[in-house]
């Protein structure tokens, strides 16, 4: 009877937690940042897997997926793509406000960026004199302009409408016809993984390119008020030297949440924040 009434009793605890879903898509970008929020959750004790899904936002939009990490300026391109916001703040709090219902915001992370960049010779930053992408507005018309295949950089820059860019196959080729001449800059992003050492990325101290920050969507009032806080906490450890690094271990051939899960390992979430 003592045995019984274990067993009755074992059976009538609490159901383990559900797997929280975290969408992403078949990108390796998308699969690291992913991976990325997948391993935060479970930092704090809460179940959580990535699944890969063709639109992610679409399926945290109907209720299939709970959480679905991207960037700022891609997300608010997509809810409102005529917005004139570019910097950080003004791009995250535009998209707070075009979020479909029962979709919410976690905390951007306001150090780690992937954002397009300019990318141009030393020969030429000391030529143009240029260390900030201001310079390019002088030369509006004047340069060639290159591109990897199926990117999107922007077309303009402030008041500038730039040439249309050269696409070539690979970031390889791209930087290789930057330093024979052929092209005077290449388009690249801040977190890119293979920008050569030996190229200058013009910084954007104005904010001429639209921000494009970290940030989790979620299902609003779906998630525990702790697990929203572990989504928060990558906003607090994460930079962009760190984004590009887990990029290149993914491009290498690394898995993305080994790579997400030895990252965080090494930098533990709620330490100093």
């Amino acid at each position: 009877m003592l045995v019984a009434a274990l067993v009755v009793a074992g059976c009538g605890g609490q159901d383990p937690a559900p797997s929280i879903p975290v969408g992403a898509t078949a990108e390796p970008e998308s699969q690291l940042v992913a991976h990325l929020y997948a391993a935060a959750l479970r930092f704090y004790g809460n179940p959580a897997h990535v699944t890969t899904e063709e639109d992610p936002l679409g399926r945290l939009d109907s209720g299939e997926t709970r959480v679905a990490p991207g960037f700022t300026g891609r997300l608010l391109q997509r809810f409102d793509p005529d917005t004139p916001a570019r910097s950080d703040v003004q791009v995250y709090r535009r998209l707070l406000s075009v979020l479909p219902e029962g979709v919410a915001a976690g905390d951007y992370t306001t150090s780690a960026e992937d954002k397009p960049a300019v990318a141009i010779t030393e020969k030429t930053a000391d030529s143009w004199d240029a260390a900030d992408v201001t310079a390019l507005l002088r030369r509006c018309g004047d340069v060639a302009v290159g591109a990897v295949d199926g990117t999107a950089p922007p077309s303009r820059i402030g008041t500038c409408t730039l040439p249309a860019a050269r696409e070539f196959p690979d970031d390889a080729t791209m930087f290789a016809s930057l330093r024979a001449g052929e092209i005077d800059v290449a388009w690249t992003t801040t977190a890119a993984p293979d920008v050569p050492s030996e190229v200058v990325v013009l910084s954007d101290r104005t904010s001429l390119i639209r921000a494009e920050n970290l940030v989790p969507l979620y299902r609003r009032n779906e998630l525990t008020e702790s697990q929203v806080l572990a989504l928060n906490e990558v906003a607090g450890v994460l930079d962009t030297g760190s984004l590009a690094d887990m990029r290149r271990e993914v491009a290498e051939g690394t898995d993305p949440g080994l790579v997400a899960g030895q990252w965080l390992d090494a930098h533990p979430l709620g330490v100093g924040n």
